[in-house]
């Protein structure tokens, strides 16, 4: 069996490399089950094999014994271009790949950029609502978690072929608008709107205003009746805030699709009022407008007593309009796990309503993220910017990178600094597991030690210097049995996992493996790379012209699949640092 029939295998997942694929073929042929059926895994030890495929059902089906099958199996294989032998171990055949062939693929794939599967998401479309900040207040550092996981969605379904309509729903309606209007006619004294001014007047509204939720709700109440005064402050305020919003999102390169926040739904969930009345869903409860739920102790709010709309009313109104105007597999929604009542509510609500498709919404929720043991947000005005953290991240990698390169160029340095600086603070929220809520920790996001963003970007900056060292490029055309040490097999064979790893990110919306990955990468490459420093000829450039280019071969591989994944995180990758 030949390396392009693996690869032809269709009855197989398409992001798991021919390598695996081969393990799964070679006992699939000799078992008589279909390939797609067998798990393939890694054995506990590396002197075990390479590939263990566990014999259990094959073993049930035939009513034998597992570690028997695995004997019989093992003893009828023949060598393939992929596997060189194969060995019974207890319930498990266990595969030694042709390094030199498995060498060949990955680091061709790696530089080639093919590695990842690029067709797995084809004809499909996901949309991804995240980020979406309140209007007329401060894009705080507490908005970063959503932001930045939803980023790296965005990112990783892209790179595996899917269309992906990311969405900023903001939250440019409702009662809090309201009350910024009124305290913007009370104390606003007709002053240009800045987003310091109206975050300061809704504070103070609150603070001052006997009955601040009556006072905004009547302002709604205007702004739904289309009154011209209240319509054009509001498009003024929705203005100068995605002004600052927007250089945010430039730092971290973020770009949306879609940006329809509440604001436009408000006729659709008139609509959507009118059709959950009709059909008789759509109930009185003390004045207030509610629908009934299966398995929920309360009801789902959707019109108040004095008859405005609520933010649940334009959710359904958006959800209608992203299934009609997107038709996506998955529509997800990245939101803080604070708001998972209402989106479990949501979602009901909408297969209440005959909607068939509710089942392709899921939310994704998150933890809090602190700074010094502290919770920010808007309300109490004790906001801490994102901008500013990024200030403060840039200022501790600058002095990081001074005493670590101090003969960098200025031009570079500042370059790299903010590369460094954005990353350190993309990655630290990233890396925890994402329904956890997080602590900040700035020395140790910024450090180029342990588990950091930074070492990540320092182990791609250092795979670029050797390859400058070389002064020669990285090519393909190799001898690939010049890679014959067992440290350069390790990096190999962490290269097979890629695929999987940015599969499994997205199937379960987990950008935090991705992260993991990356720093099992580094560290094999670091292994690797300072075993020189004791054995010289283990060095990437020795004088051996053919292992030379084998080794930076495999350095470019390394490289290459280092910057995707960053990339797929929304990181830069620096070639200096």
């Amino acid at each position: 069996m030949d390396l392009f029939r693996v690869l032809a295998c269709a009855a197989m997942p398409s992001h798991l490399t021919p390598l695996h694929l081969a393990a799964a073929e070679a006992v699939a042929a000799h078992a008589g089950v279909p390939a797609a059926d067998l798990k393939v895994d890694t054995p506990p030890r590396p002197e075990m094999g390479d590939l263990a495929v566990g014999c259990f059902a094959i073993a049930k089906a035939r009513g034998a014994n597992p570690a028997q099958v695995a004997k019989e199996i093992a003893a009828a294989f023949q060598p393939t271009e992929l596997l060189a032998s194969a060995t019974a171990a207890g319930p498990f055949v266990n595969f030694r790949a042709n390094r030199a062939a498995a060498f060949k693929w990955l680091i061709g794939a790696a530089l080639g950029g093919s590695l990842l599967p690029r067709s797995l998401g084809a004809g499909k479309t996901i949309t991804i609502d995240y980020g979406s900040p309140n209007i007329s207040k401060h894009l705080g550092y507490h908005h970063i978690r959503g932001t930045t996981i939803g980023h790296a969605l965005a990112q990783s379904f892209r790179a595996l072929g899917y269309k992906v309509v990311a969405i900023n729903f903001l939250g440019d309606w409702g009662t809090t608008h309201g009350m910024v209007l009124a305290a913007y006619e009370r104390w606003g004294g007709g002053a240009e709107p800045t987003v310091d001014l109206l975050n300061q007047l809704y504070v103070r509204f609150r603070a001052e205003v006997k009955e601040p939720e009556d006072e905004g709700r009547a302002w709604l109440k205007r702004l739904e009746d289309g009154e011209p005064e209240a319509t054009e402050l509001w498009k003024r305020f929705r203005a100068v805030s995605w002004k600052e919003f927007e250089e945010v999102y430039k730092i971290l390169g973020i770009d949306y699709d879609d940006l329809n926040g509440e604001a436009f739904f408000v006729k659709g969930g008139n609509a959507a009022i009118e059709q959950l009345r009709t059909t008789g869903l759509l109930v009185e409860s003390e004045g207030a407008q509610v629908v009934e739920l299966e398995g929920e102790k309360t009801p789902i709010l959707l019109l108040t007593k004095d008859g405005t709309t609520l933010y649940a009313t334009r959710d359904v109104a958006a959800a209608i309009y992203r299934e009609e105007t997107y038709h996506p597999t998955r529509s997800l929604y990245v939101v803080d796990r604070g708001q998972s009542l209402h989106f479990r509510q949501l979602f009901k609500l909408l297969g209440k309503m005959g909607y068939d498709w509710a089942n392709k919404c899921q939310h994704i929720p998150y933890g809090l993220v602190k700074v010094g043991g502290k919770k920010f947000g808007n309300r109490a005005g004790n906001v801490v910017l994102m901008r500013d953290v990024f200030k403060i991240a840039e200022d501790a990698v600058g002095e990081v990178i001074a005493q670590v390169n101090p003969n960098l160029p200025a031009d570079v340095r500042d370059h790299v600094v903010r590369q460094v600086g954005i990353g350190a603070i993309i990655f630290g929220n990233l890396a925890p597991q994402r329904d956890k809520d997080i602590d900040f920790d700035f020395d140790k996001a910024v450090s180029l030690d342990g588990d950091s963003g930074p070492y990540v970007q320092y182990s791609h900056a250092r795979c670029a210097s050797i390859v400058r060292k070389a002064n020669e490029g990285v090519s393909t055309n190799v001898d690939y049995t010049k890679l014959s040490h067992d440290a350069e097999w390790a990096v190999a064979k962490r290269l097979s996992d890629f695929p999987d790893i940015v599969v499994r990110a997205t199937d379960n919306c987990e950008p935090h493996v991705i992260c993991h990955y990356l720093l099992e990468l580094a560290g094999e490459f670091s292994r690797w790379y300072t075993a020189g420093n004791s054995d010289a000829t283990l060095r990437v450039l020795v004088d051996d012209a053919e292992v030379r280019r084998a080794r930076l071969a495999l350095v470019g591989a390394v490289q290459a699949t280092l910057r995707e994944g960053l990339s797929l995180l929304g990181m830069a990758a620096p070639a200096q640092m």
